[in-house]
């Protein structure tokens, strides 16, 4: 670890109507230890920061946001793959989604641009954590989760920091991949310059969502893109860190 903590991090609480015993919670870029490109509180050991300053960032993280043990950390290949937490298990597995219906288990995805989606029944006993990047969303990552609760139709949502349609220009492939599953995706895409689109992943996400029944749906007001200051953006500076979103059952 090669600095000092420069500051308290400053985390997202979502605001939504969610059961109280639902904790949930988004970290953003300031208060960690790392430095360079990695400034500060990155939570990726992925991404070639130093490991001393990425496990001091996931304990300061999992400390101030007072977290009952250990994030269920993934790991994260843009499938639809979504894994159901067990208590005592810590090694990280391959997915890109997880469910739980045990309190105190910590459903946590890592993001830098693609979109992290919370979910929660309103009874308060299921929950879920999500990434969903333009591929992953596209396969069917949110209805492959939304399979593991018991109703899917009365379940709350919530998108996290994410980059914006304004910075998000994709191929007309991309376009076209979602047009093919649903023509109604044509209205998450604005024409940009020489055959480009700009996409809405959070658009993208309502309408997958809404097609499961879930309409209750919160966030989605961030660009990770155009806010250095309080997010990573893999697409702005290429090495960068990640911040993680969690949900829990207390």
């Amino acid at each position: 670890m090669t600095a000092s903590v420069l500051a308290t991090p400053e985390l997202l609480t979502p605001a939504w109507p969610a059961p109280v015993n639902v904790k949930a919670v988004s970290s953003t870029r300031p208060g960690g230890c790392s430095v360079g490109p990695f400034h500060s509180l990155n939570l990726g050991n992925h991404v070639g920061d130093d490991p001393a300053a990425v496990s001091y960032n996931r304990k300061l993280f999992q400390a101030i946001a007072k977290m009952p043990g250990q994030p269920g950390w993934l790991n994260q290949t843009h499938s639809t793959r979504c894994v159901t937490l067990s208590s005592g298990v810590t090694k990280a597995v391959n997915a890109d989604a997880s469910f739980s219906q045990q309190p105190g288990l910590v459903c946590t995805v890592m993001t830098a641009d693609c979109l992290p989606l919370l979910i929660c029944n309103q009874a308060g006993t299921e929950v879920a954590a999500v990434h969903a990047g333009w591929r992953g969303l596209c396969d069917g990552v949110i209805e492959n989760t939304l399979k593991l609760f018991s109703h899917p139709a009365n379940c709350l949502a919530w998108l996290g920091p994410a980059i914006s349609q304004a910075a998000f220009e994709v191929g007309a492939e991309v376009r076209a991949a979602f047009m093919q599953q649903d023509p109604a995706a044509g209205r998450a895409f604005v024409a940009g310059e020489q055959g480009k689109w700009q996409a809405d992943l959070y658009l993208l996400a309502r309408q997958r969502l809404a097609r499961c029944g879930v309409t209750a749906v919160y966030g989605g007001e961030h660009c990770t893109y155009q806010q250095a200051r309080d997010f990573f953006s893999y697409r702005r500076d290429g090495q960068t860190g990640r911040m993680a979103t969690a949900i829990w059952l207390e």
